[in-house]
């Protein structure tokens, strides 16, 4: 895997598939420890999941104060 601005956006788009499937926050395919590829995508394959959670949990909110 090259390590680019690409490969970056295909992580991020990974781990928020992974976030609207369902899967938990450690089911990241990438190991933390690993070489530097592996490190790389665990940094933004985790960073795409925490941004689906934020974006998805700031939906209701945002609804509710819409309504009022």
């Amino acid at each position: 895997m090259e390590i680019n601005r690409q490969a970056c956006l295909d992580r991020l788009t990974e781990g928020k598939a992974a976030y609207a499937k369902g899967d938990p926050s450690d089911a990241c395919p990438y190991d933390r420890y690993g070489d530097v590829e592996q490190q790389f995508g665990y940094r933004y394959w985790s960073r795409g999941w925490v941004t689906a959670r934020s974006e998805a949990e700031s939906r209701p909110s945002q609804a509710a104060t819409a309504g009022q």
